[in-house]
């Protein structure tokens, strides 16, 4: 076998094995992210309407807020949703950081789901 044609083989078998190793080892991760408005004063409704309408313009799925209190009249937003494991938590993590009126964004947990 000519030595161009089988690096073109492996390469191909090589190529074959990453895309079904990806799409088997890929799953679905849960993840926990806090955003903290910048006063007491927010629209936190705004801000939940907004996080959750961006988590599945990205590709998050089900996505769930709550409200959570930090100190002194200021309450955080938590939002609970699904990610494929292909997908990155900076695709979320900063359009999340541009919504108006919130002050920091923090992923909090990260799990991997099972089932």
């Amino acid at each position: 076998m000519p030595v161009e044609n089988n690096y073109q083989f492996t390469k191909q078998k090589t190529n074959i094995y990453k895309a079904k190793s990806q799409k088997d080892n890929m799953g679905t991760a849960l993840i926990t992210i806090k955003l903290m408005p910048e006063s007491p004063q927010a629209d936190l409704e705004a801000i939940q309407e907004k996080a959750k309408q961006i988590v599945e313009e990205k590709g998050g799925k089900t996505p769930s807020t709550k409200t959570e209190p930090v100190a002194f009249g200021l309450n955080a937003v938590v939002l609970n949703f699904a990610m494929d494991e292909s997908l990155t938590q900076d695709s979320f993590e900063v359009p999340l950081n541009e919504i108006e009126q919130v002050n920091s964004v923090e992923i909090t947990d990260f799990r991997r789901a099972f089932g």
